[in-house]
């Protein structure tokens, strides 16, 4: 919403600043989020909120001013030149509808001579994004834009009968609105018609038909109130948004239509000349009794924790409209623990409906700045979540592995989302979307995380290492079920270029390593080859918790995994995947680089975590030295490492602390169906240093079983 400050000033007396002005308003909450010049003076751009319909005239604004200022509001008293024949004898009103237009105003002007607007009511209108069309029509969008109202001029002369009726649309009807489109209706949509025909969609865009041109002589000007809710649908289903449908569908004020109709009249007269017939036809069948709101000083020191003096609030309030009146037996007592005041509701107001709204408003005005910084007195004492301290120690494993921690809007594309949904999965669709790429609550995590990838890349970061925990959503039995998710992305460089080695791309071996990094908190993790169809088949991965609180595989398995982080077969009941992005996504994403991802069930996690860390048990540091001993391998074609560790495991061999996989080779001097593993095994002795002799004999036994068991054999 764009507001003239000078057009501001012709309502209240204010001798500050533009500058000023703008950060006083923004204090008392009705933010100015910029200023600029133009020829008409500064322009203030105005964030409103949709509560705040008064504020979308210059005249709500300054009233808002005229509180802050505590200076008074001028009054908008219109002086009309009216001949003696009465509007209602030249034309009449008939409602339909009631619950769609809840109040209808015409006025009659004769002999208007349409024509170029002035130069300063163009400026203005030019100055805050409105087209100068002619007079009449300038004249209505002025004192819209002056008083937040909106406002129609008919041709009077193309009304059949020269009457107004307002009803639904019939079944099948259609009209052509003043952008030249013609448009179909539905009986949800309230219309404008004379006795035959419709001439304009109640609250949205008038009729072509009917609209004001050079030729125009006489002007019925509408000025009226309509359902807000029905706006809203007729406005999104039409696809149609206008001024005046934005301020109707924030629900205008009713009691503002007559007036505003007789300041356009005014104004139309000045500019355009003609006869205005005497009074108004107003058609106004529900008209609401006044609501009384009482404020007690009681509550404004309960929720504020700081007291405001009477006169500051008193003055507050009667500059806002709400005639505040002392109503407790101690009024001549200031500042009174028990002072209470009535106040009745202006009917722009209607968002105020409670004695809270009440100490808002009287706490904005006064200054939020002069109340204590302090905290309200706490009722119970404040308790972590019971997995904080489990999501702690995962993100700052995360962060300290390179991960930057995002935090996206769970809304998603339906067609992104379908590519990760799993088979049964019924998704939670969004009633009234703001956006088609926004209309589903995701099921998975990773359209979230591969739209964030995206972003960054088409913006040069090519490296990027990214985490999120959230929710994914998802129909079950008919009722609504979120579950806490860990979802991981990874592309680019796993290491850059330096003097000392080469630039290596990240590949699925980065990932299985800081996801096992991850795992080292949780008690270690299993993992088992395949996944979904959206993963690359040969490097994709199920993962599943061993350990407290994991499954009960063998010995060998568990002894394996943890210290290897090999791929186990038959791994029941994963709590996620993780793999390379099969090609078709990255390519529906546009990524134009491998990405690998990871997506876990977050629950799992923490009470693995937790059943970890009840399950740890102090161990006494080694007294002697660690061996470690390298085995250079020929390994046939489709031997695991997770293999080789089970045999190595299965010696029995009470001083093997750690078995890890250094290096993998394929190429020159390799065998065709072998490949080249280095492996070392770690040799630690409990009572004793370990003897040379020792340990050949280890090393001895482990080459022969390795050989005896899986063909291996020591390359040269």
């Amino acid at each position: 919403m764009k507001i003239l400050f000078n057009w501001l000033k012709e309502f209240v007396d204010i001798a500050a600043p533009a500058d000023e002005v703008r950060q006083r308003l923004s204090a008392a909450g009705i933010v100015v989020d910029t200023m600029d010049d133009s020829p008409a003076g500064p322009i203030f751009d105005v964030d409103l909120t949709t509560n705040r319909p008064d504020c979308m005239g210059h005249y709500g604004v300054a009233r808002e001013a005229a509180a802050i200022y505590r200076t008074r509001l001028k009054r908008v008293q219109p002086k009309l030149r009216e001949v003696a024949e009465k509007a209602d004898s030249a034309t009449r009103v008939e409602i339909e509808c009631p619950e769609l237009c809840g109040r209808f105003t015409a006025r009659v002007i004769r002999g208007v001579k349409v024509g170029p607007s002035p130069d300063w009511l163009r400026q203005r209108l030019e100055a805050l994004g409105q087209q100068a069309i002619n007079n009449v029509v300038d004249a209505t969008n002025y004192v819209m834009l002056e008083l937040g109202h909106p406002l129609h001029a008919f041709d009077f002369d193309t009304l059949t009968e020269k009457r107004i009726v307002v009803r639904r649309a019939k079944r099948g009807e259609k009209m052509r609105t003043l952008d030249d489109v013609e448009r179909a209706l539905t009986t949800e949509m309230c219309m404008v018609c004379d006795a035959a025909r419709p001439v304009g969609i109640g609250g949205v865009m008038g009729g072509a038909a009917t609209e004001i041109s050079l030729f125009s002589k006489n002007v019925l000007l509408e000025c009226a109130w309509f359902n807000p809710i029905s706006i809203r649908h007729t406005s999104k289903a039409l696809g149609l948004r206008t001024e005046a449908s934005t301020r109707f569908e924030r629900s205008a004020d009713p009691e503002l239509a007559e007036l505003a109709s007789r300041r356009c009249a005014e104004l139309i007269q000045q500019i355009a000349g003609g006869e205005i017939l005497a009074g108004v036809v107003d058609v106004y069948p529900g008209k609401p009794a006044p609501q009384k709101i009482e404020l007690t000083r009681r509550e404004l020191l309960r929720v504020m924790g700081a007291d405001v003096p009477d006169a500051e609030i008193e003055s507050i309030l009667a500059a806002l409209g709400f005639a505040p009146k002392r109503t407790d037996e101690s009024r001549s007592k200031h500042s009174s623990l028990v002072a209470a005041w009535e106040c009745t509701r202006p009917t722009w107001r209607h968002d105020v409906t409670r004695e809270v709204d009440l100490v808002e408003e009287v706490a904005r005005h006064y200054g939020y700045d002069k109340f204590p910084t302090r905290l309200p007195v706490a009722k119970q004492a404040a308790a972590r979540l019971e997995h904080a301290e489990a999501e702690d120690r995962l993100r700052e494993r995360l962060v300290a592995l390179g991960y930057h921690e995002i935090i996206c809007l769970p809304l998603v594309d339906p067609g992104d989302d379908a590519l990760f949904r799993a088979a049964g999965v019924t998704p939670a669709k969004i009633g009234n979307p703001l956006a088609e790429d926004a209309s589903l609550l995701r099921t998975s995590g990773l359209a979230n995380m591969l739209r964030t990838l995206e972003w960054n890349i088409n913006r040069d970061q090519r490296n990027l290492r990214l985490f999120e925990i959230g929710r994914r959503y998802e129909f079950r039995e008919g009722k609504s079920v979120e579950t806490h998710i860990l979802t991981l992305g990874a592309t680019g460089l796993a290491r850059e270029k330096s003097i000392h080695e080469d630039a290596r791309e990240y590949s699925f071996a980065n990932l299985k390593g800081e996801l096992e990094s991850l795992g080292e908190l949780l008690g270690g993790f299993v993992w088992s080859s395949g996944g979904p169809d959206w993963l690359h088949p040969a490097r994709a991965a199920q993962i599943a918790l061993q350990g407290p609180g994991g499954h009960d595989f063998s010995r060998a398995q568990k002894t394996a995994a943890k210290g290897s982080g090999a791929l186990a077969p038959e791994v029941a009941d994963p709590i996620g995947v993780a793999g390379q992005l099969a090609r078709r996504i990255t390519d529906h994403f546009k990524l134009r680089q491998d990405a690998f991802v990871a997506e876990l069930l977050l629950d799992p996690l923490c009470k693995a975590y937790k059943a970890a860390r009840a399950a740890l048990t102090f161990q006494p540091l080694a007294r002697f030295h660690a061996v470690e001993r390298d085995f250079s391998l020929l390994l046939a074609e489709g031997t695991s490492f997770a293999q080789l560790a089970e045999v190595i495991r299965a010696l029995g061999i009470a001083e093997v602390t750690r078995i890890d996989a250094l290096d993998l080779y394929r190429g020159k001097n390799v065998p065709a169906g072998k490949y080249s593993l280095l492996v070392r095994v770690t040799f630690q002795g409990q009572d004793a240093t370990l003897t040379e002799a020792e340990i050949s004999g280890f090393t001895s036994r482990i080459v022969a079983a390795l050989t005896e068991k899986l063909g291996a054999s020591l390359r040269a």
